[in-house]
């Protein structure tokens, strides 16, 4: 029999930038990640203070010249656990205004559209063309006028896309570094297309060698960095307010917005407004939600860090409608009618109750036998609301009986258990990244024994519940209140 269920880990490397749900530009809010840390433990004064970098104090003179921030900015540039962050320089109250951009110094297509750059990008994807940008700006080093922002970005982060082999090999297994090998193409691939089409034709344009090293750097700032859904922006970056943290004490996402404001003595344009989604006092570090529906995979790849919290772990299930089913133009059709297609990707997240619509599609895929007769034309219509409930013994156990075997492939494929994991934990001396690749592979495992065991429960009841043949007879009024089915005799 052709497989009707499979665990694919990785994500096609042509939707590594699309929306919707997962990973992908655009980036649902404010995107960041946690740096190095400085080992400082100070916040930026009012004046210049010594312990916190040059770069950084040049940086925040900059937008104190250029009228971005002011006496009156509630918050400035600290070293912090995470790194460097936003703190309060006075208290603040939730919902409070504590910066805002001029569009003037948003980096977004726009701004590339305006540069000398401007006219070979034109035809680029926007990110691509962000991305050149970047790098065009960093290498003009003092001629850039965004040299001082330029001079505090990282060279990279803890996304595993700048992993190591050998540190890559501590998600072996996991979903993650499928992914993380997807985009690595992906961004490779790219840049081969761009240094072909835009970088090598340009060099009056692009004098200085630009390497897949260099596209990475660029590729990593954007992923980690970018605003999106702003009212016309799919993607920007806006300095200063890049800064800012994530905290999973912040439970909501609308704290960034763009409204039309002063932005100058005599001028007015669009400005990039955050409020505080929590109340601090003076000192106290800035945060916000960076995306409520990430996994702790997503976060490792975006920003370079994770949550402890279990809610993050999620486990992608891919099924398909295999090419070799004798349905399978008619289950195609059907899935197609119902918004899904030939392979159907579901997230399943820990401690949250299956997707109703992955039981359907698998019930649809299972069905065969003496069931195909609900793939008839006439039941077109009527079939994915049958799906909804068992249509029969056999397709509930076939269900129940491949997905437990796929995820016990899939837990097979980890070279460590989760008790091994949970061992080096407690053991503690991990590095950032070895903590991230334990919490990421623990994650992974912990869903797919959650999913096993769900299926597990539901082949033990199996005897227990109702199928598609017993409700139609109920409906024709066929069964008798002990459920034995009543025949008529002939007068």
């Amino acid at each position: 029999m052709a497989p009707l269920f499979t665990i694919n880990p990785s994500i096609s490397s042509s939707s590594i930038l699309k929306t919707p749900t997962k990973t992908h530009f655009p980036l649902s809010k404010t995107h960041h990640f946690k740096k190095k840390s400085l080992s400082l433990n100070s916040v930026l004064s009012t004046q210049t203070d010594q312990k916190i970098p040059q770069t950084v104090q040049k940086f925040w003179q900059w937008l104190k010249d250029e009228g971005v921030v002011s006496a009156k900015t509630p918050v400035k540039p600290g070293v912090v656990p995470e790194g460097l962050g936003l703190v309060a320089t006075r208290d603040v109250s939730r919902n409070d205004v504590v910066l805002e951009v001029p569009k003037k110094f948003w980096i977004n297509p726009d701004a590339v559209a305006a540069s000398e750059i401007g006219s070979v990008c034109s035809g680029l994807k926007p990110w691509l063309s962000v991305a050149l940008f970047l790098l065009w700006e960093k290498f003009k080093g003092e001629e850039s006028k965004w040299r001082y922002y330029m001079d505090v970005l990282p060279e990279s982060t803890n996304s595993t896309i700048y992993w190591s082999e050998e540190e890559l090999v501590e998600i072996q297994g996991t979903q993650l570094l499928s992914t993380t090998l997807g985009v690595k193409e992906y961004v490779q691939s790219e840049f081969l297309k761009v240094e072909e089409e835009i970088i090598l034709p340009n060099k009056k344009l692009f004098p200085f060698p630009i390497t897949l090293d260099d596209f990475f750097w660029a590729f990593g700032i954007l992923r980690s960095r970018a605003f999106s859904r702003l009212r016309n922006q799919n993607l920007v970056i806006i300095p200063f307010a890049d800064l800012i943290n994530h905290s999973a004490k912040v439970t909501t996402e609308d704290h960034a917005q763009e409204v039309r404001g002063a932005a100058g003595l005599f001028s007015w344009d669009y400005l990039f407004q955050l409020r505080s989604p929590l109340s601090l006092k003076a000192g106290e570090q800035v945060f916000i939600q960076y995306d409520l529906n990430k996994s702790n995979a997503d976060m490792a790849l975006d920003y370079g860090f994770i949550e402890s919290n279990p809610d993050r772990d999620a486990f992608t299930l891919t099924l398909e409608i295999s090419e070799s089913d004798e349905f399978y133009a008619d289950k195609l059709d059907i899935a197609e009618l119902n918004g899904v297609g030939e392979t159907a990707y579901f997230d399943i997240k820990y401690g949250q109750p299956l997707p109703t619509a992955m039981l359907l599609y698998l019930r649809l895929v299972a069905l065969g036998g003496s069931d195909a007769f609900l793939l008839e034309s006439i039941f077109r219509n009527k079939i994915w609301s049958f799906l909804e409930l068992p249509i029969s013994r056999a397709n509930e156990g076939l269900i129940c009986q491949v997905v437990r075997t796929a995820c016990k492939s899939a837990l097979s494929s980890y070279h460590t258990t989760i008790e091994e994991d949970e061992k080096l934990k407690e053991e503690g001396n991990l590095s950032a990244r070895l903590e991230m690749a334990i919490g990421v592979r623990m994650g992974e495992k912990r869903v797919l024994q959650q999913i096993d065991d769900i299926f597990k429960e539901r082949e033990s009841e199996l005897d227990l519940l109702e199928y598609y043949q017993e409700r139609r007879l109920k409906d024709l009024g066929l069964v008798g209140e002990q459920g034995d089915i009543i025949f008529w005799e002939p007068k």
